[in-house]
């Protein structure tokens, strides 16, 4: 059973994760918090396993409470559970075991308490900050590792056409078929830190590798054609930076 702590300033919002994660049958509810001072206090005495954190406490900041519950000893694993997805980058920076938003998928939640059951069962009762997540390293395999209706499949990096999101979902498009996975593009992002990604759109990663055409657009942006056919958008943030690798 993992233990958990919840950190959220809007009453409603704590109890909607209690309620999933109760139901989930995998959690004990150790505590709740709605401010800074108050959850570092309680999370030091009660020691979880795992900390559910909302980035916006009323004139706080839940990224900085991760950076101190970093520093217990053993620390928890942090998923950070807000509406705002623009902090993702920084949570993952962070060592975030995972990154969901309001309002709260019940399965994406499932998914969640998996990987984190995954990564106590290889980390024994020890600390979750020194753990990476369960992926397979890229630069070993040429491959990695995305978890999809409760399978792990490994997908070939070259294969990949691009990746984008969509409707609360992240999509990996390659050569042979797609794929739809629970975890934020941001999160795909970070294990495909390599030249050939690149990022053209707030919502689209793609392998520079596979763009066969470029078509301008209106008001100064461009559709990439990829091989197969497949269009994806270029945004005027991105133009100049795409410029400057292709030499258009």
């Amino acid at each position: 059973m993992l233990k958990a702590f919840i950190v959220d300033d809007e009453p409603l919002a704590r109890d909607e994760l209690k309620y999933l994660l109760l139901r989930s049958k995998r959690v004990q509810i150790l505590g709740e918090a709605g401010s800074l001072e108050e959850a570092l206090e309680q999370i030091s005495i009660l020691g979880p396993d795992l900390v559910f954190l909302d980035i916006e406490l009323d004139e706080e900041s839940g990224l900085e409470l991760a950076e101190h519950i970093r520093k217990l000893e053993p620390s928890p694993a942090i998923i950070f559970a807000t509406a705002y997805d623009e902090y993702a980058l920084q949570a993952f920076n962070l060592n975030a075991v995972d990154y969901i938003l309001k309002p709260f998928d019940e399965i994406r939640l499932q998914q969640t308490l998996e990987k984190i059951t995954k990564m106590k069962s290889i980390g024994g009762h020890g600390d979750f900050a020194a753990l990476e997540p369960p992926w397979i390293p890229m630069e070993q395999t040429g491959k990695i590792a995305v978890t999809i209706d409760e399978r792990i499949v490994l997908v070939d990096v070259q294969s990949i056409l691009f990746v984008g999101s969509a409707e609360g979902k992240t999509i990996i498009k390659t050569l042979e078929t797609e794929y739809k996975i629970a975890d934020p593009l941001i999160m795909l992002e970070k294990k495909l830190n390599i030249p050939s990604f690149f990022r053209v759109h707030r919502s689209y990663l793609v392998n520079l590798h596979h763009i066969e055409e470029i078509q301008p657009w209106f008001n100064s942006t461009y559709n990439l054609i990829m091989k197969g056919g497949s269009q994806v958008p270029v945004s005027r943030t991105y133009v100049k930076d795409l410029k400057q690798v292709l030499g258009f």
